[in-house]
Parts: C-alpha cells; structure tokens; sequence
C-alpha cells in the first residue's frame, strides 16, 4: 500500500481505525527525511497490512506541534492506538524491519495490561517520587 499523507484532518481516524499505523514526521528541506523516504516506502509496500503515513511538519505545523515533534524525522508507531514507539532520526532498512517485526509479535492485551498498571503517559518519574517519600518514613 503507497504511503498515506496524515493531516489533522485524517490523523485521529487513520489511527482509530487501523491496527498499525507508522507515522513518519518529515520536512523536504530536511536530508536525512529525504534520506529515509524511500526505505519508509519500501517497507509501506512489504507490509500491506499496516499503514504507513506521512507528516509533512512545514505543512502541518499544528499537528507537529500537537505530537511534540522536536527534531525530524521522527518515527511513531500505533497499535491498537496505543503508541509503542516514538524516536527520532531515521532508520536503516533493517532496523525498520526488525521494528515492524518487533511491533507485529507483541500481545496488546499485555501492552495494554502493563499501561493499566503503570498508569498513562510519563509515569516512571511519578514512581520515582512514591518510592522516595516511601523510604523516609
């Protein structure tokens, strides 16, 4: 399937209504995006049953911003919109694959069961202050 361009238009449903979707932030004037372009369409041809979409950050600046897009191109994967990876810098071939593999093969049930249980969003630093004020009294 040929890559998809995201806008925040389209954004919120490609990511409800697909089981995995990777999002590739990318600016023309940038190299390393442009770099990175063809192996991400590759990949989008090799695996049909994900969908590979396209933020261009200079046309979507909103969205950029709404992502925390800081550096590009940045690489996000949805699963079962839950977002599983979330790195800048472009990837060699084999490490896109190896990341698809990796995403393919987990259990969301799992990955969904260790959310619950670790809380929503940046919660390490939360467990962190528990533990400190755990061992002063």
């Amino acid at each position: 399937m040929p890559t998809i361009t995201a806008t925040s238009e389209n954004i919120e449903s490609l990511i409800t209504e697909n089981d995995t979707v990777i999002i590739d932030f990318w600016a023309e004037w940038c190299g390393p995006c442009r770099g990175f372009a063809p192996t991400f369409e590759s990949a989008s041809e090799e695996h049909q049953d994900i969908v590979f979409a396209k933020v261009d950050t200079e046309d979507q600046q909103a969205l950029a911003q709404e992502f925390n897009i800081r550096s590009i191109p940045t690489l996000m994967v949805f699963r079962d919109q839950v977002l599983l990876y979330n790195e800048a810098g472009a990837l060699p071939p084999k490490m896109l694959s190896d990341l698809i593999s990796q995403v393919n093969a987990l259990d969301m049930d799992d990955v969904r069961r260790q959310i619950e249980e670790h809380g929503d969003g940046d919660g390490g630093h939360d467990h962190e202050g528990h533990d400190h004020a755990g061992h002063d009294h």
